[in-house]
């Protein structure tokens, strides 16, 4: 195996990295932005009213995107498995 493959296969599993965790990313931080909006505008200052409804939003986001993130990492373990069996 070349550089270049290594490099290639590296590049792929970041890029499917991002790819998989970009969801649960965006949705965390848009539950962020209005709980903070919400604090800004009611003058609720707890710091922990953030993180239940976070985590809920989170959880509920994996579990509706969980097909999608299954066949992104299956691919690229389908691409990483086929450049094993044909030893390049």
């Amino acid at each position: 195996m070349t550089g270049a493959e290594v490099l290639d296969i590296a590049t792929q599993g970041i890029w499917t990295l991002l790819i998989v965790s970009l969801p649960m990313m965006l949705v965390g931080l848009l539950v962020g932005v209005v709980i903070a909006l919400f604090q800004a505008l009611t003058q609720i200052q707890e710091m922990t009213l953030v993180f239940v409804p976070k985590i809920i939003a989170i959880f509920v986001t994996m579990l509706i995107a969980l097909p999608f993130l299954g066949a992104t990492m299956a691919a690229y373990m389908d691409r990483v498995v086929d450049m094993i069996i044909m030893g390049s």
